[in-house]
């Protein structure tokens, strides 16, 4: 196998350590050159039985955002709920969408029923499919960082009411709703520790059998 330069690793160690959660955007648009450069990385992305089963939606017309956006309020004050005492007061401070600057809003599905790959891998272990979807779409961040774009995932919404929504097939299952744009700032550290909600782990646990 192919071995990287020294110099090539200590980069690749910095762009993952830089691609962060992004949810603070400029509203300067996004050349559609360079996002289709960007939106490329997902065809180099390893997938169970080469199945291919990330399908993305471009978020585009004021109807689509408006409807996304009403998603996150909603579940965002249901989140808010179940919390108490100072965690809910800092809940209520964090910043946790970018949906209303960002240039670029991407809804990524898996398609649980697609023919691609006969099923190779995905008989015993369906959910290999959606994390295909997710390595892929990790792919996709590493390429939208390393162009100095940023890439915020909002996990807080009711997929199925996007789905919905969004009138997707049926087989189609929400993995990410994705802002993408160019960042108010760039950080290597993670707004959520910032803030003080959480702290990283400063080394891995790995048990052992």
């Amino acid at each position: 196998m192919h071995a990287f330069s020294d110099e090539f690793q200590s980069d690749l160690e910095d762009l993952m350590r830089w691609r962060r959660d992004v949810r603070r955007f400029r509203t300067d648009p996004v050349d559609e050159a360079l996002l289709t450069q960007c939106l490329d990385a997902f065809l180099m992305a390893p997938s169970v039985g080469l199945s291919e089963p990330w399908r993305v939606v471009r978020i585009q017309s004021d109807d689509a955002r408006a409807a996304a956006l009403t998603n996150f309020k909603a579940a965002n004050a249901d989140a808010l709920s179940g919390y108490s005492g100072d965690k809910a007061q800092l809940y209520s401070g964090l910043k946790l969408s970018g949906m209303e600057n960002a240039p670029v809003q991407l809804a990524i599905f898996c398609d649980e029923a697609t023919d691609k790959g006969a099923g190779l891998g995905a008989k015993t272990m369906p959910e290999m499919r959606r994390y295909s979807v997710v390595s892929a779409i990790m792919l996709f961040w590493l390429a939208v960082r390393s162009r100095g774009l940023g890439l915020g995932w909002v996990s807080i919404l009711d997929p199925d009411q996007l789905c919905r929504d969004l009138d997707v097939p049926k087989d189609w299952s929400l993995v990410g709703y994705f802002c993408l744009g160019w960042p108010e700032e760039a950080t290597d550290s993670p707004e959520l520790e910032k803030a003080g909600w959480e702290s990283r782990r400063g080394s891995l646990p790995v048990d052992i059998r």
